[in-house]
């Protein structure tokens, strides 16, 4: 299997290797580096208007477009085998909801079944720790989850994202790569930012999965709050003149006209960016999803729904013919098929050339 390399996403890249005997100056440390060969993979989730997915299609029935240029998908690479990392939330606030988390454990092998897959446990609070290393014996998983104990009072989901994305980057580069937070949406106490945590991910071409416990936390500690619609409907999206306002242009508008702004401070390093729902970040621009839960049925659903996605989900690769151009990159992926609602990450960001 070939080595899959994600040097666009982040903002420094890796530079060629210099021919033999060539001088050549070493960069200082500063230093924007950028190779002129790499592979993208655009995580794809295809859906019939019922929600159902769509697990079928060929290579031939995408059009994927970078930064509005047609694109060659080289390859579907979704058959790769599997290496999960579960990384729980273990922070005092947990103590109750951690017993209906650790009775799922028997359902991580709906995760790996049919992947070939390895899966590793991580437990947090304001410090990471490694439960279980890389193991395909999912009974030592449910174990250590039974292990878990609640910890301190805050809860460092970036740190640990970036512990995790760190694991997973040690793996076999011909290994699929995804990360499952279990977690509350907002981040506290964690000393890495959140561009730091987006370019270990995508530079490390893990996927992000998130299933948010803050609407348990609320229902157990007072009534809880509805979610808040978002804040432009979907009907209301701008289209491109003369397309058609179908499922599939409100879901990528939605995802990419609205968060792309603020992907972008992100990675300019913003000083007054306050991510709110730091796991929506993740899982958005990693090509992940992030679900949520209310009761132990609920969780059970939600990680049944993971499941369900990450077996459909399409991997396309490709090589970028407009990799030089720095800012943001957006994704589209059309379905050469009506009636279909599809979804991939929103983008990339791609540094500009030291001094611009």
């Amino acid at each position: 299997m070939r080595n899959l390399l994600i040097a666009l996403t982040c903002a420094v890249c890796l530079a060629q290797s210099p021919a033999p005997n060539s001088s050549t100056q070493q960069p200082d440390k500063d230093s924007v580096i950028r190779t002129t060969t790499s592979i993208v993979i655009a995580p794809v989730s295809v859906r019939q208007k019922n929600g159902e997915f769509v697990d079928d299609l060929q290579l031939g029935d995408f059009q994927l477009f970078d930064h509005n240029r047609p694109q060659t998908i080289t390859a579907d690479v979704r058959n790769e085998p599997l290496s999960l990392v579960v990384a729980v939330q273990k922070s005092t606030n947990m103590d109750q909801i951690l017993p209906k988390i650790q009775r799922v454990g028997p359902m991580l092998n709906d995760i790996l079944a049919g992947q070939d897959g390895e899966v590793a446990l991580v437990a947090f609070d304001h410090r990471i720790q490694t439960v279980q290393d890389f193991t395909n014996e999912t009974t030592k998983i449910s174990e250590g989850l039974r292990n878990i104990k609640p910890g301190s009072t805050n809860h460092a989901v970036i740190d640990a994202e970036m512990a995790c994305v760190r694991m997973l980057r040690s793996r076999p580069k011909d290994r699929r790569k995804v990360l499952l937070l279990i977690a509350e949406k907002r981040d506290r106490g964690s000393q890495a930012r959140v561009r730091e945590a987006l370019e270990e991910a995508e530079f490390a071409n893990v996927a992000i999965f998130s299933i948010d416990v803050s609407s348990l936390v609320a229902t157990l500690t007072g009534e809880a709050i509805p979610p808040r619609p978002p804040p432009i409907p979907a009907t209301a999206e701008h289209v491109p003149a003369g397309a058609p306002q179908t499922p599939t242009t409100i879901e990528q508008n939605y995802y990419v006209g609205n968060y792309i702004p603020m992907f972008v401070d992100i990675f300019k390093g913003a000083k007054s960016l306050f991510v709110e729902d730091t796991m929506d970040v993740f899982t958005r621009f990693t090509g992940g999803t992030q679900y949520s839960f209310v009761s132990e049925k609920s969780l059970e659903r939600a990680v049944q729904g993971i499941a369900r996605e990450m077996h459909s989900q399409y991997l396309l690769s490709y090589s970028p013919n407009n990799q030089t151009v720095g800012g943001f990159h957006d994704i589209r992926v059309v379905v050469d098929h009506p009636g279909l609602e599809v979804r991939t990450r929103p983008g990339y960001y791609v540094a500009g050339r030291a001094g611009e």
